[in-house]
């Protein structure tokens, strides 16, 4: 499947059902969305704060990623504005497009779009340890182990770690002007 027909549009209700249907219990969604999302949610609820969408700077961004006209992915990005921080959260991408190298150029799309606003100088996220998948997707796009939180989240009777990872503007500029050289070297 092509990547380069990727892009990111607003999230809308129009996409809800469908995000919500790649989800086919509690745990899953709460891997994806939090120990606190419930299940089933609701697109008030998956896109909290859509209301501030509506302004100019808005404090969440809830985007679709689509190739085509098939909704391909979901990702929303928090912004702290005062520290100058965007936080990627709610990441997924549709069950029957995984394993086919779309998670990497829309994590790129969310970050491109994180540091389209000048005085975001850091991208970061938190993901469970449990998610391997996710995490090798977030290193290899340049985002860096920072910490974990042991023990941090609670499902039931599990007990989650959570790993927190980050992605400077310089760094994130450095990896994109190398993929550029390099892509030029092969051509």
């Amino acid at each position: 499947m092509p990547t380069e027909d990727l892009q990111l549009e607003p999230f809308s209700r129009s996409h809800f059902d469908t995000v919500a249907g790649w989800f086919a219990d509690a745990r899953g969604a709460a891997l994806w969305g939090g120990t606190q999302l419930p299940y089933p949610f609701s697109f008030e609820q998956l896109c909290e704060g859509s209301a501030e969408m509506l302004g100019s700077k808005p404090a969440l961004a809830c985007f679709s990623a689509k190739t085509g006209d098939r909704l391909a992915g979901h990702g929303q990005i928090a912004f702290d504005r005062l520290n100058g921080v965007g936080r990627l959260c709610r990441i997924a991408l549709a069950p029957a497009l995984r394993g086919r190298g779309l998670s990497r150029p829309m994590l790129g799309l969310l970050v491109d779009e994180a540091f389209k606003e000048p005085d975001i100088m850091r991208v970061e996220l938190n993901v469970y340890d449990l998610n391997a998948s996710a995490i090798r997707a977030y290193k290899a796009l340049g985002f860096v182990e920072e910490g974990v939180r042991r023990s941090s989240a609670r499902f039931g009777e599990e007990r989650w770690n959570t790993v927190m990872m980050g992605l400077l503007r310089a760094e994130w500029r450095k990896s994109r002007q190398d993929s550029a050289g390099n892509a030029a070297q092969k051509g």
